[in-house]
């Protein structure tokens, strides 16, 4: 359980500091005043920065306000997630003022807010490169075999469920493994078509493990609308493994498999966001904060590979959220910037402050509605499925 937590609150973390770091490095690079970069968030608990003599000073608590430091303040806060990065005139129309956010050309504000996209796309990049130099799950085809430097632990995996076919009314979950069927081995993805076809409206035993659990469950083959004619299960199987890559092959699996991530995510969002103009209703797969740490708490039990590649999934999808025209997110920052490059002048800071603010109050609570059906979906189970 404790793992889990800290696993939890040290992935966010990273992904949260990345994307600010991002937004840091740009505007040091253009020479734009930072006042405070934090690690986790505020109140302070200490800060470090050199005074007007260049010599490094301690400030506790809040006794020096970061924009009254004359360079900027390396802080320590009390809670633990993530950080954050506070830029001179970030939200101020002080044009004029030397080093202010405001008083840069507009393609270096729009760099300086696109940065923190970008570095959770490299972050991405970089934890499935890791994975894939260590040894990832991947799905087992001509071309990773080709490759890969060595394969091992080959399973038979469901990627999808009909609903109520045999496998859903059965229990069958995607992402288990199938073992064996009436005691015999699954060591492909034809041996179960055929078995399954010649074994029509028969109860088969099948043994599968979910994560490191051993189950055994029974499920009976029938013709279905989509089945042409043949008796099927209802379950979409691939063979996956653990495939290791050369680290000069690992780079290049790692930025293929971002852009194949990246494309499945924008069409799942485009799904989402139709879904909710349409019928109002949104995904059942969207999970929230307590959603997360559930799902945490499974790929911990799963191994430190299936860790990196969560994190890397979390990583893309803070990229794209980030970047979504949303106000009080950076791409709804982005989009006043193209506003003020259309109009030629800035946008009154009053009425983009109260638009982000506005903003900002319905992220919260969509988070909060979120939050409170992933109570509702898992209730006590909470605390059994995070622990091991």
């Amino acid at each position: 359980m404790l793992l889990i937590i800290i696993t939890f609150i040290l992935i966010l973390g990273v992904l949260v500091l990345a994307h600010e770091l991002g937004h840091f490095i740009t505007a040091r690079i253009f020479k734009t005043k930072v006042e405070e970069f934090g690690l986790g968030f505020p109140p302070r608990i200490v800060g470090i920065y050199k005074n007007k003599e260049d010599k490094k000073k301690i400030t506790w608590g809040k006794k020096m306000k970061s924009e009254d430091a004359p360079h900027t303040i390396y802080s320590l806060n009390w809670f633990p997630i993530g950080g954050f990065v506070k830029i001179h005139g970030e939200n101020e129309n002080n044009l004029k003022e030397k080093g202010s956010f405001a008083s840069k050309p507009l393609w270096q504000r729009a760099l300086m807010l696109s940065a923190g996209v970008l570095m959770n796309i490299v972050l991405c990049i970089l934890l499935l490169s890791i994975g894939f130099g260590f040894g990832i799950p991947s799905v087992l085809d001509d071309q990773v075999l080709e490759h890969a430097t060595s394969v091992r632990d080959i399973k038979i995996q469901a990627v999808s469920i009909n609903k109520d076919s045999p496998a859903d009314r059965a229990g069958l979950q995607v992402g288990d493994t199938l073992n064996s069927i009436d005691g015999e081995l699954v060591t492909s993805t034809e041996f179960v078509q055929n078995y399954t076809s010649s074994h029509e409206n028969k109860t088969l035993v099948l043994e599968i493990y979910r994560g490191n659990n051993r189950q055994i469950i029974e499920a009976t083959p029938q013709i279905l609308d989509t089945s042409n004619d043949r008796a099927v299960l209802g379950v979409g199987l691939v063979k996956t493994g653990i495939v290791t890559y050369p680290w000069y092959e690992s780079l290049w699996q790692g930025i293929k498999a971002t852009y194949n991530l990246f494309i499945t995510l924008i069409l799942a969002f485009y799904e989402l966001i139709r879904n909710i103009i349409l019928t109002g209703e949104v995904a059942a797969e969207l999970a929230g904060p307590v959603g997360i740490a559930v799902l945490t708490g499974q790929v911990v039990n799963m191994g430190i590979v299936y860790v990196l590649q969560f994190a890397a999934l979390l990583s893309l999808n803070l990229a794209i959220i980030n970047i979504l025209p949303i106000p009080a997110l950076d791409g709804g920052r982005l989009l006043f910037l193209a506003i003020e490059g259309i109009k030629r002048k800035p946008v009154n800071q009053k009425t983009e402050a109260l638009i982000h603010n506005i903003g900002f109050a319905i992220l919260m609570l969509l988070i909060v509605l979120v939050t409170y059906r992933d109570l509702t979906r898992w209730g006590g189970k909470i605390i059994s499925r995070l622990s091991f």
